[in-house]
């Protein structure tokens, strides 16, 4: 944990339910000190000296959320590749109780790409809790996906992996997750690549079977993108394999132990039954949810470009969710994750403790920064968001500090 200095700014929060990660608990208080965790727990008598106090008015406190897999909002996409993109999409997710997200890439050019990770990596240089979001890394998503999975995004920008390629990404230090489809020429030394530069590596976008998996678990892979969205099934197996049928990525998953995976609780993706699946087969301690939010997140229904906003990449947002522009298909996630927690609730009727976790300490664990956030606990930094009565975020708090 991080030490805490003596002399440092002082903060309580008061007359609050604090989410713990075992259970949830009326009646407490919250002391930050220097922007960090000193005390939580139930009300004490005594005001620290010289302590701010804020009345949270028997609000309800959660950590705040971490988003391992977002790729806009508020009409901007990470892959705009600027740093007034980063900025806006980073603040529009703190409104929804996202204190910590890793930026996503799309399929995209290495122009593109790395134009993005440069955006991040300069927004990070001056970057303060009032403008939005922390980010922990960035998510390597795109481009190495299965060419029959590329879904919403381009499949111009699509492509198999190359060590000249992946390794300058890996160079930057920025990546902290990786994905690639299994069943890819190269995907193996690309899994062992990820590992040894401490990434969460995961299959994502992929056809793949179960013994393309149970290699790609040998090789490091850990994790599969958005359970049952653009991932291989029995039945689009028997294409590749025809007969005796295979097993897919979701058996792997849900047979392997040490498998997480995440779902897209938005109401859209799923339906609650599958979404109730999840929870029961995988437990909040390998599940995590996610946005896959677009740049549509927050604004009216439209057409909004998927990705770079130059690649002419057209998805139409209803209101509710993104879809192709024939219809037939979902683009991407146009919610937060206020309301992926709220959806989850109903769908599941889990603890809310619980599913608080899969939308903190769960991913943080995996992204390997469970030290640092993901749970109120003394030494961490004070990362929390404000929920009404709906679970919609209010307030959200990072360091300490409100988010403006």
């Amino acid at each position: 944990m991080t030490s805490i200095p003596k002399d440092a700014r002082v903060r309580l929060f008061r007359h609050c339910t604090v989410v713990l990660p075992d259970r949830c608990v009326e009646n407490c208080e919250l002391l930050v000190r220097d922007g960090f965790i000193a005390y939580v727990g139930k009300a004490k008598q005594r005001v620290p000296r010289g302590a701010e106090c804020i009345d949270l008015l028997g609000g309800l406190i959660s950590p705040g959320f971490v988003d391992i897999h977002v790729h806009g909002g508020g009409g901007s996409d990470f892959m705009d590749g600027t740093v007034e993109a980063v900025r806006t999409a980073i603040r529009c997710h703190a409104r929804h109780g996202t204190t910590t997200l890793f930026p996503t890439t799309t399929t995209g050019s290495p122009t593109q790409i790395h134009a993005m990770l440069q955006a991040v990596a300069t927004t990070q240089v001056d970057w303060k809790p009032q403008v939005g979001s922390r980010i922990a890394g960035v998510h390597l998503y795109g481009p190495y996906f299965a060419s029959e999975k590329v879904g919403c995004h381009s499949r111009d920008g699509r492509r198999d992996p190359h060590a000249a390629e992946y390794n300058q990404y890996f160079a930057t230090k920025l990546v902290r997750i990786a994905t690639c489809a299994a069943e890819l020429p190269g995907a193996d030394r690309f899994y062992r690549s990820a590992f040894r530069h401490g990434c969460l590596v995961t299959c994502g976008h992929s056809n793949s079977s179960w013994t393309e998996m149970q290699r790609a678990f040998r090789n490091g892979m850990r994790h599969v993108d958005h359970f049952w969205c653009a991932m291989s099934s029995v039945v689009s197996l028997r294409s590749r394999f025809s007969t005796p049928m295979q097993a897919s990525m979701e058996q792997f998953v849900l047979a392997e132990k040490e498998m997480s995976t995440e779902v897209i609780a938005d109401g859209c993706h799923l339906s609650n039954e599958l979404l109730s699946f999840a929870y029961t087969m995988k437990g909040a301690e390998r599940l995590c949810l996610v946005t896959d939010s677009s740049r549509a997140l927050d604004m009216p229904p439209g057409k909004y470009a998927f990705g770079d906003r130059n690649d002419n990449q057209w998805f139409l947002h209803d209101g509710q969710v993104g879809r192709n522009l024939d219809g037939k298909g979902l683009a991407s996630s146009t919610a937060g994750m206020d309301r992926m927690v709220g959806n989850m609730l109903l769908a599941t009727r889990a603890p809310l403790h619980e599913v608080i976790r899969m939308a903190s300490l769960t991913p943080a664990e995996r992204a390997g920064i469970a030290s640092e956030c993901g749970s109120l606990e003394v030494g961490k930094r004070a990362d929390f968001v404000l929920l009404n009565k709906r679970f919609q975020a209010k307030r959200t708090f990072i360091a300490g500090e409100e988010v403006e």
